[in-house]
C-alpha cells in the first residue's frame, strides 16, 4: 500500500510542475490553486508512504514517476520538443523507477 501512495504522489507531482508552468509565475487563479492542490497532495501522500518505506528509494521513484511524467505530458500536450534521445532518457528514467521499487523495502 505504501508503493501504491508513492505512485500516486508521483503522479500528482506531475500535476504540481505542469500547473507551475501554466500559472505562468502564479499569475493565472486556476493554475495556481491546481498548483496548490496538487502539491499538498503529493507531500501528504509521500509523507505518509514514508512512515513505511526507506526514504532514499521512495523519494527516487515519486522523483522520477515526476520528471518522467511531466517530460512526457510536456511532449505529448505542451510541444516540448521530442527527440530520441529525450525518449531512451525517460525510458531509462522509468526503469529506474522501477529497479528501485523493486528493491525498496519496507519496515
Amino acid at each position: 500500500m505504501a508503493w501504491l501512495l508513492v505512485v500516486v504522489a508521483g503522479l500528482l507531482e506531475t500535476g504540481f510542475a505542469v500547473c507551475l508552468k501554466l500559472s505562468h509565475g502564479f499569475t493565472r487563479l486556476w493554475p495556481t490553486i491546481a498548483f496548490c492542490i496538487f502539491a499538498l497532495g503529493s507531500f501528504g501522500l509521500l509523507t505518509l508512504s514514508l512512515k513505511k518505506l526507506d526514504v532514499g528509494p521512495a523519494y527516487a521513484v515519486w522523483t522520477g514517476i515526476g520528471a518522467a511524467g511531466t517530460a512526457i505530458y510536456g511532449m505529448i500536450f505542451l510541444g516540448d520538443l521530442v527527440s530520441t534521445l529525450k525518449i531512451v532518457s525517460i525510458s531509462l528514467v522509468i526503469i529506474g523507477v522501477i529497479g528501485l521499487q523493486l528493491s525498496g523495502s519496507s519496515h
